[in-house]
């Protein structure tokens, strides 16, 4: 929507535009890592700027109350960071290496809760992202095939990494400019386009699928499909296509719960399909298995990563967790322990405290947004399929460390759960209103 002089443009809808259709324009200066938390405290701090003005008389915006919903993701990440000082101190890993994690949650898991923030008590429009998100598959669009070609040509997969590693990251392929990676089990290509890896690719891609399906022009909607389309086959992800084929499908379903063809079109569909149940089940079970052929060496590497993950959190540090990551053995690579699921990494780093603070508010935003997604609503649909591919993505990588390049899809997440919040203050008043004669 343009600006008018009746709706004007709030600055945090102009600089979210802004910042997420030049995402490949960041990405080739290798910035997308620092975007991210710049973004998530710069608009924290408008919104505190707000509140902390609104009890002057100063010509402000509007700022919204923070709805339940959100708060959930607040106090869980505040456990989270609880957990964090806890293990540090109980495993006595110094003060140094404490306030470089507690510096690593605040780029991380703290984003989790800071981007709902944003978009529940900021005035940021869904429109605005849907507009933006469809600029960045446009670039993924016309890029690919570039990338396709590169390895053909003889190009580097990495042009180069950017200075600003010195900020501090996970490590330098958070920085790195690169046209494709290589498949060491059959030299087949992969793309990781603006995401550190290609399994990251296949989740990005997945959020701006949930974009594209919600996108109202027909253009744009059909071009953000086929970009995300693209990326998906691309980053050769299984998880990400498993993803594709299931997170959209139910929030349709939950979408239309409250039609009556639905549950007709859906005992129709049982009736019909009950006779040939067991061959399903036997062809989904054969695709699962070939899909896990497909990279053995991978799936060994991480069952067996998870199971030292579980085996030392429950006998070591049950509770709290050990506070930090560790290298594991040379049968695992040396991978950290923990690494490639977010609940084993959780488990050994943060204890059962951590995982309860990640898992009470993925339950809570799950059932808010399916009941918003019910009412046919376009930011409940999206909110509630972006809860479904972070629990689907939790048992494949670790979601905090992604946070940063899924942050316009948490903004929609606070967006539904202000309209959530609208909804029920709505419908209160009308209980409580006087009923007219």
């Amino acid at each position: 929507m343009d600006q008018t002089s009746h709706h004007p443009r709030a600055p945090e809808d102009l600089i979210v535009a802004i910042a997420l259709a030049a995402t490949w324009f960041v990405y080739l200066f290798g910035g997308l890592y620092v975007l991210g938390p710049v973004l998530g405290v710069g608009l924290t701090g408008l919104w505190f700027a707000r509140v902390y003005l609104a009890s002057d008389r100063v010509p402000t915006l509007s700022v919204p109350a923070i709805p339940s919903g959100v708060w959930v993701w607040i106090i869980g990440m505040l456990i989270m960071l609880l957990a964090l000082e806890v293990g540090h101190m109980n495993q006595n890993l110094g003060t140094g290496q404490t306030i470089k994690s507690t510096i690593g949650w605040a780029k991380g898991w703290a984003l989790l809760a800071l981007f709902p923030l944003i978009g529940a008590c900021l005035h940021i429009r869904l429109e605005t992202i849907l507009k933006a998100a469809g600029w960045v598959a446009l670039g993924t669009l016309l890029l690919t095939p570039i990338f396709l070609v590169a390895p053909m040509l003889g190009l580097p997969k990495v042009l180069f990494v950017s200075p600003l590693k010195l900020v501090g990251g996970p490590g330098p392929e958070f920085f790195a400019v690169q046209l494709y990676s290589i498949e060491p089990t059959d030299g087949s290509t992969r793309l990781r386009y603006f995401t550190p890896w290609s399994p990251a690719a296949g989740m990005i891609a997945n959020m701006y699928l949930i974009f594209a399906l919600s996108d109202k022009r027909k253009f744009w909607k059909w071009m953000g499909i086929i970009s995300a389309l693209a990326m998906i086959l691309t980053s050769k992800s299984r998880l990400a296509l498993a993803a594709a084929l299931f997170i959209w499908p139910v929030v349709i379903a939950v979408g239309e719960a409250k039609r009556p063809a639905m549950w007709f079109l859906a005992t129709l569909g049982l009736l019909l399909l009950t006779p040939m149940a067991q061959g399903i089940l036997d062809w989904i079970d054969g695709t699962l298995n070939s899909i896990k052929s497909m990279r053995a060496d991978s799936n060994r590497v991480r069952e067996l990563l998870g199971d030292i993950a579980i085996e030392r959190w429950r006998t070591e540090a049950p509770i709290w967790g050990h506070g930090i990551v560790e290298r594991g053995p040379h049968a695992v690579e040396y991978m950290p322990i923990g690494s490639h699921h977010t609940w084993f990494g959780l488990l050994f780093v943060k204890g059962a405290v951590g995982a309860i603070a990640l898992a009470v508010p993925l339950i809570w935003s799950t059932i808010e947004f399916a009941l918003l997604a019910v009412t046919r609503s376009a930011a409940g649909r999206i909110a509630f399929g972006m809860v479904l591919l972070m629990t689907f993505y939790s048992i494949g990588e670790n979601l905090e460390i992604l946070a940063y390049l899924m942050w316009p899809g948490l903004i929609v997440m606070g967006i539904a759960a202000r309209e959530l919040r609208e909804g029920s203050e709505g419908l209160e008043r009308v209980i409580k209103s006087p009923v007219a004669a």
